[in-house]
């Protein structure tokens, strides 16, 4: 058999970038959705006996040093264990959300998540910290579509974005042509998460129903 040799030094130091960007990043919970769909509040729904917003910030802190959640409704989410804080403009949507994540953080970068994301990976996440480098924003491209509710932003894009709330331009990718962006594929993602279902949010009871089927293997 043909030994295999690893490059400790080179592991150690992978490693050391890794732990190193975590701390400049901040994970962040958007959880201003009405949830209309679902009836109630979903991220208060039981998955896996588990809450809907407890997977997603645990599965935050394998990734990021600090965690915030941005919420107008503190005291839904009192027993969550995280630094809460209100929308900077309220009524802007998620666009709104980014805007105050990036204005109180107190690290240089925020990974956004939504709450009703079930099945986030932190080797994905982690990933997407590692990207960073010089750019502003580091955002899949994946399932057809770009995910921003699933990328980072640096503190460089409270300006543009600043800008587009002012205008009540609210799209979120609107302001992307503005800053520096590293656009992550499905390709570089499919290593942690073959299925991309880190990507997957729940919005009816169909779609929950769906989630916890999976969980128990189906």
């Amino acid at each position: 058999m043909t030994p295999i040799f690893i490059d400790t030094d080179l592991v150690e130091e992978n490693a050391i970038v890794s732990a190193t960007a975590s701390r400049e990043v901040t994970g962040v919970v958007l959880a201003g959705g009405e949830s209309r769909r679902m009836g109630q509040n979903k991220a208060l729904m039981q998955l896996g006996g588990e809450r809907l917003v407890d997977r997603v910030v645990r599965t935050l802190a394998e990734s990021c040093a600090e965690l915030l959640m941005v919420t107008n409704s503190p005291e839904v989410y009192a027993d969550a264990g995280i630094r809460m804080v209100g929308d900077v403009w309220p009524g802007k949507g998620s666009l709104g959300g980014i805007y105050s994540a990036i204005y109180y953080a107190d690290t240089p970068y925020v990974l956004v998540v939504a709450c009703d994301m079930p099945f986030l990976q932190a080797a994905s996440l982690t990933y997407l910290i590692e990207q960073i480098g010089d750019h502003d924003v580091v955002m899949p491209d994946v399932l057809g579509e770009q995910q921003p509710l699933h990328a980072i932003y640096g503190r460089t894009c409270l300006e543009p974005i600043r800008r587009r709330l002012e205008a009540d331009r609210l799209k979120i990718v609107g302001f992307l042509p503005d800053v520096r962006v590293r656009t992550v594929t499905a390709a570089e993602l499919h290593p942690f998460d073959p299925e991309l279902l880190a990507f997957q949010n729940l919005n009816t009871p169909e779609e929950f129903e769906a989630a916890e089927h999976h969980l128990r293997g189906g």
